[in-house]
């Protein structure tokens, strides 16, 4: 029995001088970030106001952008078309 015990106290007292190691280690930052998007997450999904409130949100944005793209391919087909006319007239 004083062994397991001897054993399992070692093991502790390993744990605890590695410890500030670990708070200081890389992953230990990766941890937390991790902690904190998965609680953030989950407090996003658990409140049903607030999810319907980012997917209004995320729809509005996705649909800005899909105008703006619009847009864009309009102005560029108005700017192939100026070029071709310069091309076309000038020769």
């Amino acid at each position: 029995m004083p062994a397991g015990g001897a054993a399992g106290h070692g093991f502790d007292e390993g744990l605890l001088k590695a410890m500030p190691g670990l708070l200081k280690s890389r992953q230990y930052d990766q941890f937390l970030l991790g902690a904190a998007i998965g609680a953030a997450a989950a407090y996003v999904l658990g409140d049903e106001e607030l999810r319907g409130k980012l997917l209004k949100t995320g729809m509005k944005l996705y649909a800005g952008l899909l105008g703006g793209v619009e847009e864009f391919k309009e102005q560029m087909a108005d700017l192939k078309a100026e070029v071709e006319a310069e091309q076309h007239g000038g020769a």
